[in-house]
Order: C-alpha cells, then sequence, then structure tokens
C-alpha cells in the first residue's frame, strides 16, 4: 500500500522535534498536516492520551497493539512495538501481540484486555456485559474508563492510517526481538 495522499511539508521546528522523539517524521503526521489545524488537535489529543496513568501501561500497550493487528494498521504496530521498548516494557510479551491467542506468555488478565480491545473493535462492538464486568473487578472504574477511552482513540487513529494507507516505516527495527506475525498472514498486520 501506498500513501493516498502525498505527504504535507511539516514545519520545521515540529519536524525536528518528531526526529529527537522517533528518529523520524511519522507519515501519518504528514498526511494529516494537509490540515495543519486538525493534525496539531490530533498530536495534542494523542499527548494527553499518553499522559492517562490509571491503568496499567503494559495493559494499554497489548490494547492498542491487539486493535492495530486487527485492523491491519502495520504503523500502529510498528510504532506501538518500538514505543513499548522505549518504556521498559515486556517485549517478549509486546513481540506476541500479533499472535496473543497462540502464545502462551501472557496472563489472564492480559489475554481479557486484548480480547475486550478486539471486542470494541469489531463492526459492531461485540462487548459481553460478562467481559466488561470481569475487567472492572479487576481493574476498578478508573481504570476501566481509561482503557475504554484508550481503545477508542486507537481505532480512530488506526483507521484513519489504513485509509489514508500510512504503513510500517521500520521504528520496531530497532527492538532487539521480532514483532510476531499475526496467524493467517504473511506479513506483520495484514488485515484479516
Amino acid at each position: 500500500m501506498t500513501l493516498r495522499l502525498p505527504k504535507a511539508e511539516l514545519p520545521a521546528e515540529l519536524e525536528e522535534n518528531m526526529i529527537k522523539q522517533l528518529g523520524a517524521v511519522p507519515e501519518n503526521v504528514e498526511v494529516l498536516w494537509h490540515h495543519p489545524r486538525l493534525a496539531q488537535d490530533n498530536l495534542e489529543f494523542g499527548s494527553k492520551v499518553g499522559e492517562w496513568d490509571a491503568a496499567d501501561a503494559s495493559l494499554k500497550s497489548f490494547a492498542h497493539m491487539a486493535v492495530a493487528a486487527q485492523v491491519g494498521c502495520s504503523w500502529c504496530l510498528d510504532v506501538g512495538y518500538f514505543q513499548a521498548q522505549n518504556e521498559n516494557l515486556d517485549l517478549s510479551k509486546a513481540s506476541q501481540v500479533p499472535r496473543w491467542r497462540q502464545s502462551d506468555v501472557f496472563t489472564s488478565l492480559e489475554r481479557d484486555v486484548m480480547e475486550y480491545a478486539e471486542s470494541m473493535t469489531n463492526t459492531p462492538p461485540t462487548v459481553t456485559d460478562e467481559q466488561y464486568a470481569r475487567l472492572l473487578e479487576q481493574l476498578g472504574p478508573a481504570a476501566m474508563v481509561e482503557l475504554t477511552a484508550l481503545i477508542a482513540y486507537v481505532n480512530l487513529a488506526t483507521r484513519a492510517n489504513v485509509a489514508n494507507g500510512v504503513t510500517s516505516q521500520g521504528f520496531s527495527d530497532a527492538c532487539e526481538i521480532p514483532l510476531a506475525e499475526r496467524p493467517g498472514t504473511s506479513a506483520v498486520a495484514s488485515t484479516a
């Protein structure tokens, strides 16, 4: 897949900050910059989402990557795995998110979170009362609301990236453990 919209030129200062943070300018930002106000709002909201702290960082990372794998957003999987490394999360687990059902490295809570992320991502959503109650009991109200909002935000981002033709930029190449492929695919985060 190629970008469906050419990259817009970013302000030099923003471009420099992106390179400092990630080592490269994210293509999704360059695409969104055709509407600078929208792009800035998206960056600001994404930054605020990253500051939420009621839910465990690993659980949120796994939820994010589970949504990305389901939607087929290779860019989100790529950068999500790279961020997991930068946040010192368990890479042996993070690398297995695309195949979490087949992997034996996850706890029952982590599996519940990824199942919930996928249930929210289904169209229409398939979240059950039992599934929600089970997570609520384990996480508490604040973390549950945060996890739900994070998954909703990730659905926005992943679906926009896929629709705009944004794909992996190789951020995760810096990680010591390769990212697993989703079962039944020949490439990481292929559309299911």
